[in-house]
């Protein structure tokens, strides 16, 4: 495994925990709800699964072109 690989592997873990957070929360704590409640409540969390997957993939373009450490813009 090389060293991009390597840095890959915690935003992609990260992104993936995530998005399976934000499932079981629609899942378990929106499922009790009443329809339109649940369309209401439910589009949070798809939007921030939506926003973490969307991050991740520039996290992870940003490895490939060789910005590993990625405070070094500030």
């Amino acid at each position: 495994m090389d060293n991009h690989s390597k840095k890959k592997v915690a935003p992609i873990v990260i992104t993936v925990i995530m998005v399976i957070y934000y499932f079981l929360y629609f899942a378990f704590v929106v499922a009790a709800l009443p329809m339109l409640l649940k369309l209401a409540f439910g589009v949070i969390p798809l939007a921030l699964g939506i926003t973490m997957i969307l991050v991740c993939r520039q996290r992870l373009k940003e490895i490939d072109g060789g910005e590993e450490d990625d405070l070094s813009k500030y």
